[in-house]
């Protein structure tokens, strides 16, 4: 963390915070005529003031108490009746998602009123393995922003036979970094929820080394029959909960869940469904959060925590229990109430004013004013002009080779077709089959377009095989063109869909001449792309150039008629989500784990 930013620790201020309670010493801050919003209590409280010194919270009082006493010296600053609410802890989110390095995601976080996130970083992990985790941690340090590491515990998210990976964290390199870095806070989502729960040994091994160090694991479960054994395991929380049946399980079993929100447009709004198990089945939601989990660049700025705290309270959710599942509950699942969460003595100051339809006015990161009348301040803006540099090995990634063909080669005789078929929102996909016949190339295109189906094909980008798997997209909606992107999850090859192989050349050609990145390409045109040159996941620029061309890439790709946004497109190489997905090593049959031919 920048300098300027720094929060002394509690043990350190006991006795100055103290003397500021008692009215012996003058604070340094003192924000007043709020309307106070206790998540301890979950109510509203009309008149108060903070009295804040040396980053943390010393007292409340009743509203004008400093100026009636006769101290001197702090500054006042007049809420002018807002509401005053501890900042937001998302407690599960994917930085790389965002595009952005962590000092400029934190832009973007503290304008919407999130001043502590929990970021599971498997994609750098995937691609760098721990050196890559390591320069987010040491980004992180200089980022204005608490940023803890929930430690990645799936990479690569399958075995070697089924996709090619740049990182390999066993057990003992995770171990490690728990030991050397004391931001390594839990164990990062398992998402190899079934090889958990069938008792692969590598997978209980890395759990083990979490379990040990007494830090807590958090999940990533889809199927009411996985809940049990997961949580068997030692798993405690998921943001997996899409409807309220599989919500209200895990909660029955002891694991924390986290709501997560997002543009509804994309498959990451799963709240209004799994909120259901408080509004309708009557579950407490004590042991209830809300998250974001992804989020690009310009829908960070348009759907924050804040935005999905909202949503808990259009789902039916009382004003100050929806903050608080976005702030105190978070904070509390790890075991970090003390610091975060809640506006009471010995807290940070990290602190938002928000207006009556809870929209975040003022952020005060650390008892300084980052963020006032929904503006950055001057303050914030000298912090995130010095960020971070990552190192050159970072900007070298993308290792391709130098010739490779982008579309299968056709067959001479009647086959089926094994096709993976997109299911909205878009994180699920479906296996379909095809019967098709045998023609020359503009027959082929016809009965693809026939069948709404296009090329779907992912090359390993890390220098190690130069695999290539081939497969068939329905219901994608492209109809001409291609688009690209180094941002394949989990093993984060690069994905390519098209109709044609020249154009899926040059949308390659670009994502390889960006260094990683994302394109749209129509007729041999690059209609739009964004540059992510380190480790082929993250823009080194400013959130708001990221999130400029972001909007500008989803106009292009919307204009192609791409019916699943590309960061649900991400996601088709993602193994270890049924039924049939796509790597370097060709079709997975994900509820087998086996790998199946395009044609048979």
């Amino acid at each position: 963390m920048l300098t300027r930013f720094s929060v002394a620790p509690l043990h350190t201020m006991t006795r100055s915070l103290a003397a500021v309670a008692m009215g012996r010493t003058a604070p340094d801050l003192v924000i007043t005529g709020a309307r106070l919003l206790s998540t301890y209590t979950e109510r509203i409280h009309a008149d108060r003031e903070a009295w804040i010194t040396g980053g943390r919270i010393a007292v409340v009082k009743p509203a004008g108490a400093y100026k009636k006493s006769k101290l001197v010296g702090a500054k006042l600053y007049d809420a002018r009746g807002g509401i005053l609410a501890p900042g937001l802890v998302d407690p599960h989110v994917h930085i790389e998602s965002s595009m952005m390095t962590v000092c400029a995601f934190a832009e973007a976080a503290l304008l919407n009123g999130t001043t502590t996130v929990f970021c599971d970083s498997h994609e750098i992990g995937n691609v760098c393995d721990v050196a890559g985790i390591e320069w987010m941690l040491e980004d992180a340090r200089r980022a204005p922003l608490s940023v803890f590491l929930t430690v990645p515990s799936t990479v690569p998210a399958t075995n070697a036979t089924l996709e090619t990976a740049g990182g390999d964290l066993t057990p003992a390199k995770i171990g490690r970094i728990f030991d050397r870095w004391p931001e390594a806070a839990a164990l990062g989502e398992k998402m190899d929820y079934v090889s958990v729960s069938l008792g692969d040994e590598r997978s209980h091994g890395v759990l083990a080394e979490a379990l040990k160090r007494g830090k807590p694991v958090c999940g990533h479960i889809y199927g009411r029959d996985f809940v049990a054994a997961g949580a068997a395991s030692g798993i405690t929380d998921t943001h997996e909960s899409i409807d309220r049946e599989i919500a209200n399980d895990f909660l029955e079993n002891g694991v924390w869940i986290f709501l997560r929100g997002g543009n509804p447009a994309t498959p990451w709004h799963s709240l209004p469904q799994a909120i259901k198990a408080v509004t309708e089945l009557g579950a407490s939601p004590k042991r209830v959060c809300v998250c974001t989990d992804d989020r690009d660049a310009d829908d960070l700025f348009l759907f924050g925590m804040d935005w999905v705290v909202r949503q808990a309270v259009a789902a039916g959710l009382p004003t100050t229990t929806a903050w608080s599942m976005g702030s105190l509950h978070p904070a509390t699942r790890y075991a970090m109430d003390g610091d975060f969460g809640g506006l009471a003595p010995a807290r940070r100051a990290d602190v938002v004013l928000l207006n009556d339809a809870l929209e975040v006015q003022n952020t005060w990161y650390g008892g300084e004013l980052v963020v006032e009348r929904r503006k950055i301040t001057p303050l914030l803006d000298q912090a995130l002009s010095k960020p971070y540099r990552y190192p050159r090995a970072a900007y070298s990634t993308v290792k391709l080779p130098k010739k490779t063909t982008l579309v299968p080669s056709l067959p001479t005789t009647p086959v089926t077709a094994n096709v993976i078929r997109v299911v909205p929102p878009g994180i699920v996909t479906a296996h379909d089959r095809a019967a098709l016949s045998p023609a020359d190339g503009a027959t082929w295109a016809a009965q693809l377009a026939k069948h709404d189906v296009c090329f779907l094909t992912v090359v390993e980008r890390h220098g190690k095989t130069g695999g290539v798997g081939y497969g068939l997209l329905r219901d994608f909606g492209l109809t001409n063109g291609a688009v690209a992107s180094s941002v394949g999850h989990d093993a984060h090859n690069i994905v390519l869909a098209g109709t044609n192989e020249r154009d899926m050349q040059l949308a390659l050609a670009t994502v390889k001449q960006m260094r990683g990145g994302v394109s749209v390409v129509r007729g041999g045109k690059v209609l739009a792309s964004v540059a992510l040159p380190i480790a082929g996941l993250l823009s080194d620029q400013r959130a708001p150039v990221v999130a400029k061309e972001t909007t500008a890439l989803k106009r292009a790709w919307t204009k192609l008629g791409c019916k699943v946004p590309y960061m649900g497109f991400n996601l088709l190489p993602l193994s270890v989500i049924p039924e049939l997905r796509l790597t370097d090593k060709g079709l997975i049959d994900v509820l087998e784990m086996r790998v199946v031919p395009l044609f048979e």
